[in-house]
């Protein structure tokens, strides 16, 4: 992962310990934060690289055809099934299954994989007998599972059997410092897709853009470069050179950004800045609260500033 703040410093020097390892992985972090991309990174440095990585949107599967897609099935076992059809888990046997939105898993779907990640061994509908796998899993979410786990909407047992190694990635305003790199990243991708010359952000931009506090992350830091390349200028990239409804929105989540702050105060000085009770007034988990905490740079000390 791109970087120099003191998180992906961290990030950069765990993953060849984590890589090592096929012990499952859980991956938390906003949307955009770079799950799948992180994932990718230590399939490749682990000694699995040379077998396949298969990832599966466990939240855009239905809870019917979960099993189907995961384990696969044979020829003629329910209607349309007219030809055999190898599942994920099979597919990435030696290498690494991605899981990805692990959190939007239906119970159903939950208990199946537990008894796959128990049993190294998968069931193809219509199979006479068990297939057995070797991979890794790694899992990724952007939903508080602690929190799942205590509503009873998460199986607690799936939840340990995942969270062996935990991997939090932080938000992007958590590390300012690494916002300006991502910008040239992108610039610099662009302009060797696309032919192009275009330079930096000028330093009004450039503040601009320092402030907003991306709350897509690195894909938003991709998808505003991007949007730039539609019309892109011969030389710098000037406020005059971004969408309208960019500006709009920056200054709207600005707004909204002041308005979380004050609510996380308001809460903290209701119950006497006892963060666990916050969380839980607040309907997040402790992990949230802890992130906003920072974003926010909110100290007891230093309340109102």
């Amino acid at each position: 992962m791109l970087g120099t703040s003191d998180a992906i410093t961290r990030l950069r020097a765990l993953t060849p310990k984590i890589a090592r390892s096929s012990a499952p992985i859980l991956i938390t972090g906003s949307t955009g934060t770079g799950k799948e991309h992180f994932a990718r990174g230590l399939h490749r440095a682990s000694r699995r690289a040379h077998a396949p990585f298969v990832a599966i949107n466990c939240g855009a599967i239905p809870d019917t055809l979960f099993e189907a897609e995961l384990f696969g099935f044979e020829r003629g076992s329910f209607t349309g099934a007219f030809q055999a059809q190898k599942g994920k888990a099979v597919l990435a046997d030696g290498g690494t299954l991605f899981l990805d939105e692990i959190g939007e898993l239906p119970p159903l779907s939950q208990t199946k994989l537990l008894r796959m990640l128990e049993e190294r061994e998968v069931n193809p509908i219509g199979a006479p007998r068990p297939v057995k796998v070797d991979l890794r899993i790694v899992a990724a979410t952007n939903r508080a599972v602690e929190e799942q786990v205590e509503e009873g909407s998460f199986r607690s047992d799936l939840y340990y059997r995942l969270n062996v190694a935990r991997v939090d990635l932080p938000d992007l305003s958590e590390r300012r410092e690494d916002i300006a790199l991502y910008l040239h990243h992108f610039i610099d991708r662009f302009n060797r897709r696309d032919d192009c010359r275009v330079g930096s952000p000028d330093n009004e931009l450039m503040n601009v853009l320092l402030d907003y506090d991306w709350p897509g992350n690195v894909r938003e830091v991709r998808n505003f470069v991007e949007g730039v390349f539609i019309d892109p200028p011969d030389g710098p990239i000037g406020v005059c050179h971004i969408p309208a409804a960019f500006l709009r929105l920056q200054s709207s989540y600005s707004r909204s950004s002041d308005e979380e702050r004050n609510l996380i105060l308001s809460v903290l000085e209701k119950t006497d800045w006892n963060k666990v009770e916050a969380a839980k007034e607040l309907h997040w988990s402790r992990m949230t609260l802890y992130r906003k905490l920072t974003k926010h740079h909110v100290t007891r000390g230093g309340a109102g500033s």
